[in-house]
């Protein structure tokens, strides 16, 4: 959600000295490639040496609620409500609280969820129509008042973005398991997520016990409908030939596909925390030369 809202974070009041900068860059770094320990732990950092600071609060905030977790909210409606008792009318700010109360059970936590009305009249008030705020306001109150059919429609979009992302990366990792076969060197990855993402998986697909691994990829769509037809094959002739009345043994074939599946998430974790690794040296080696 707050990508888009820490992204437009900037200089205010509280000064753009280069210390300050310098923290609040590093949370956006980080935050972008899924680093929000390091966010918070940066953002923690930075009003540590720094003070009280509205745009450290809303990054520290943010990291909480990425979490989506019940005692990160609680942390993160804590630092949004310290960064707007210092700058009360921070749109940044107001925007994120605001997507955390319509995301809280109204039954559970029901001061939080009733602040949510307060916030939006105040976000319309100061956010000028077509400006950036304003739309994330509109798109953060709109998927808060989602019916049933809209959220089973959304689900299914969201699915069919997953199974396209998925086809995509496997003929990507396919392309670069060629091309290392063929002993073509890959550039360093460095801090570039996708391509930390794919070097990652060329390691873990390599060596000739992850052949089939490789084979299912490499074919993916075709191995997803012949998998599901001999599924049902298998299950229909162990209970035609009356070896059982109901058989799930079938179902077992899906195997090999949920494993070829599962190093792919296996290597998009990997790589992302080779990303957050680089970034935090990165950052020491800066703090070492200053």
């Amino acid at each position: 959600m707050a990508r888009r809202v820490g992204d437009a974070a900037g200089s205010n009041q509280w000064g753009g000295n280069m210390e300050r900068q310098q923290y609040i860059q590093r949370c956006s770094e980080l935050y972008a490639v899924g680093g929000y320990a390091g966010v918070r732990e940066t953002a923690e950092a930075g009003l540590a040496e720094l003070g009280p600071d509205p745009v450290l609060f809303r990054w520290l905030g943010q990291a909480h609620a990425a979490e989506d977790e019940d005692d990160h909210d609680t942390e993160a409606e804590g630092a949004y409500r310290k960064g707007l008792a210092l700058a009360a009318d921070d749109l940044g700010l107001l925007v994120s609280y605001l997507e955390l109360c319509l995301r809280s059970d109204s039954f559970t936590y029901p001061g939080r969820a009733a602040r949510a009305a307060a916030m939006k009249v105040r976000l319309e008030e100061l956010a000028p129509p077509g400006s950036a705020e304003r739309a994330r306001v509109d798109e953060v109150t709109g998927w808060a008042g989602r019916g049933y059919w809209d959220d089973i429609k959304a689900a299914a979009a969201e699915g069919r973005a997953r199974r396209v992302g998925a086809a995509e990366q496997s003929a990507l990792v396919t392309d670069a398991l060629r091309r290392a076969a063929r002993g073509e060197s890959a550039d360093e990855p460095g801090e570039d997520l996708a391509a930390a993402e794919l070097a990652a998986a060329v390691e873990l697909l390599r060596g000739p016990r992850n052949a089939p691994l490789r084979l299912l990829l490499a074919h993916r769509a075709p191995a997803h409908v012949l998998t599901l037809a001999l599924c049902l094959c298998v299950n229909y002739g162990l209970v035609l030939s009356g070896t059982l009345r109901y058989s799930l043994w079938g179902w077992l074939l899906w195997i090999p596909v949920l494993a070829a599946e599962a190093r792919l998430r296996q290597a998009k974790k990997l790589g992302r925390e080779r990303v957050i690794s680089r970034m935090r040296e990165r950052h020491e080696r800066v703090d070492a030369a200053a």
